[in-house]
């Protein structure tokens, strides 16, 4: 055998263990991803209002939506992105949730988050999935009734913390 006929097949031998070597480590990604997949790998409840929803996809329509967290009846800054699970579509959540988007109706979504289970995002974009929707109240917000008088009544939408001077409430007390 030449020595030109030799390095190749030295060569090709290096090349066919690499590539057995990436083959078992892909092999081995996937077999970990479908072995740590879950469905229920969280579950829990979310308050606030819903300020998003809508019917969207690419290739696969999902319902996706926005929650619009509150704090011990604060409104924040921090939102919940969840979906309605394709898989196990609900037209009762989906009507109630549109119903509480439009009326502007606080609310509590009950939801599962998976993991690994949804790579294609064919059940949803996101990754927490809601089950069960409960309307906390359904005042519209902003809404101040008339009681006939030029008087507007209304109701406590957030707590506002106030701090008041007392060297201001004594000079308005003694200018009257």
């Amino acid at each position: 055998m030449s020595n030109k006929n030799r390095q190749n097949n030295q060569s090709s031998g290096k090349i066919n263990f690499k590539g057995g070597l990436w083959l078992i480590g892909v092999i081995t990604i996937i077999i970990f991803a479908i072995v740590t997949a879950t469905e229920d790998y969280s579950e829990g409840e979310r308050i606030g209002f819903i300020t998003k929803f809508s019917h969207k996809g690419r290739f696969w329509k999902s319902w996706e939506g926005e929650l619009n967290l509150t704090q011990t009846g604060m409104n924040t800054s921090s939102l919940f992105d969840f979906s309605i699970d394709n898989d196990s579509e609900s037209s009762n959540v989906i009507a109630m949730i549109d119903s509480a988007v439009n009326n502007g109706w606080k609310v509590k979504l009950t939801y599962h988050q998976t993991y690994f289970k949804n790579w294609l995002s064919n059940r949803g974009e996101t990754d927490y999935f809601i089950k069960s929707i409960q309307i906390l109240d359904r005042s519209t917000l902003g809404n101040n009734n008339s009681n006939g008088t030029n008087q507007l009544q209304g109701r406590v939408i957030d707590t506002i913390y106030v701090v008041i001077d007392k060297s201001e409430l004594i000079r308005k007390k003694e200018i009257k």
